[in-house]
């Protein structure tokens, strides 16, 4: 995403509610031995200004690099000085093309090899790209007026126009939820940079105010009984409040979560996370989970078990929180976040304007939202974009509001029945092989073979581990 935009606007990020890139197993991860006198690859590298090699293994047929870039602070301005930007290098060969991942986050700790989508059907080599300001990707001190959507796009342009020293080839670029948003706006300042772009479940959010897709989206997804069913559970922990609040709070206590540097209280944490329970729920889930709603009739601690488990109270805390303040940041000044009405809960809620994210910022991080942006973004989507393709799920609520894509070769298909988690691969038959050879076509590639060394490779879904509204 939208990590809430609220699910915000903080990954990851597709369909696992654990959606961190996968480790290679131990036996394929092999330390790089080759002299770097002897190794071409490793001297270019190193020969570009600015970039570091951190470590590199030789996963069966690839050769993985995690890197680091130093990038200016403010691109407008270099002399207010640098920071380091994470990255990741899978090379697979200097004439394959190279796919720019952009989660739009924060790389894991311990980056693994693992391929997007777009790279396992090219067959191609991948940078993936650690959002500024996530992790350790974030200048100090931080200027946090410096987190725009403008700044981040220019590091990236560094990054691509450091890397085509070596790989001159095709260039795509991808992301899923905030990062195919951020590979949009990527493209948008700097459309020479890549060939084309596969944007996922990107959302789309060029007017704040008028939010009303996202209200028609919960009227019609799945059936009229999980709708009523998954209304009735809101209603319920809302009018169980006193005790539910305190399950929270015994949570709390046993776990160590607080809430006074975010949401504030603990109260104000139970509510957005019933706020939030209808579009996790569809967010991560399939119509087939509507089973699994409980009846009115459950018990406190039934009620309390389920709403954790789709929508998760540790999360509207100061510790869950911690990590996607950035997104949220980024939501409040720019992205913009779903703006839901609720009329089913009237009456039951006690903090108006609580679903927007500077409800969940430190005080000094909260802002005013500038509308600009994202209208230039939509405007040029729509009138001048080329070789954009857009991937979205029926039943994900960040797809209510999509990118509508310009006629410039450019396409949007939509996955039936799919959440958040929507793919290529999850495409009707005949979109499917469409998407497929636009893709292939953008990056002048053959149907890529994958070869029995790639076997142990994991795929990557893209998604961070939570993405908020």
């Amino acid at each position: 995403m939208r990590s809430r935009f609220l699910a915000a606007l903080a990954a990851a990020m597709a369909v696992a509610t654990a959606l961190t890139l996968n480790a290679l197993p131990a036996a394929a991860r092999q330390p790089a031995t080759r002299p770097a006198s002897q190794d071409d690859l490793l001297d270019r590298l190193k020969a570009i200004p600015g970039l570091t090699v951190v470590s590199e293994t030789r996963p069966s047929g690839y050769r993985f690099f995690v890197l680091s870039y130093t990038q200016p602070v403010d691109h407008r301005h270099p002399g207010k000085g640098a920071f380091q930007q994470r990255l990741t290098l899978l090379h697979r060969s200097v004439e394959a093309p190279v796919v720019l991942y952009t989660g739009g986050y924060g790389l894991p700790v311990n980056p693994t090899a693992s391929r997007t989508e777009p790279t396992r059907l090219l067959d191609g080599n991948q940078v993936s790209v650690e959002h500024r300001f996530f992790r350790s990707s974030r200048p100090s001190p931080a200027d946090w007026d410096d987190l725009t959507i403008w700044q981040e796009a220019t590091d990236e342009h560094r990054i691509v126009r450091a890397l085509k020293t070596v790989y001159s080839g095709k260039w795509l670029q991808t992301g899923a939820s905030k990062g195919g948003m951020t590979s949009v706006y990527h493209r948008r300042f700097y459309p020479d940079d890549v060939d084309g772009v596969v944007a996922y479940v990107a959302p789309d959010d060029p007017v704040n105010v008028e939010d009303r897709a996202y209200d028609r989206f919960f009227a019609r997804v799945g059936t009229g009984a999980c709708r009523t069913a998954l209304a009735n559970v809101q209603r319920e922990a809302l009018k169980r409040r006193a005790r539910m609040v305190a399950l929270l709070e015994a949570d709390a206590a046993r776990n160590g979560y607080t809430f006074a540097g975010t949401l504030g209280s603990a109260d104000r944490s139970f509510e957005m996370t019933v706020l939030d329970t209808v579009w996790a729920f569809w967010q991560y889930r399939n119509e087939a989970d509507c089973a699994s709603v409980p009846a009115a009739t459950a018990t406190d601690e039934e009620l309390y078990a389920w709403i954790d488990a789709v929508a998760s109270f540790g999360f509207y805390t100061d510790q869950g929180l911690e990590y996607y303040l950035p997104y949220y940041y980024q939501a409040a000044t720019q992205l913009g976040w779903p703006d839901l009405a609720f009329r089913h809960l009237r009456g039951l809620t006690r903090h108006p304007g609580l679903y927007q994210p500077n409800s969940v910022l430190p005080a000094a991080l909260r802002s005013r939202h500038d509308p600009r942006p994202m209208l230039d973004v939509d405007h040029w989507v729509r009138t001048r974009a080329e070789r954009m393709l857009f991937v979205y799920g029926e039943n994900d609520p960040w797809s209510a509001e999509r990118f509508t894509p310009s006629r410039r070769d450019s396409h949007l298909y939509v996955a039936p029945g799919a959440n958040h988690g929507a793919s290529i691969a999850l495409l009707s038959e005949a979109d499917r092989a469409a998407a497929t050879a636009t893709l292939l076509r953008w990056a002048g590639a053959p149907p890529a073979r994958r070869s029995p060394e790639a076997a142990d490779l994991p795929a990557d879904d893209m998604l961070p581990d939570r993405h908020t509204r």
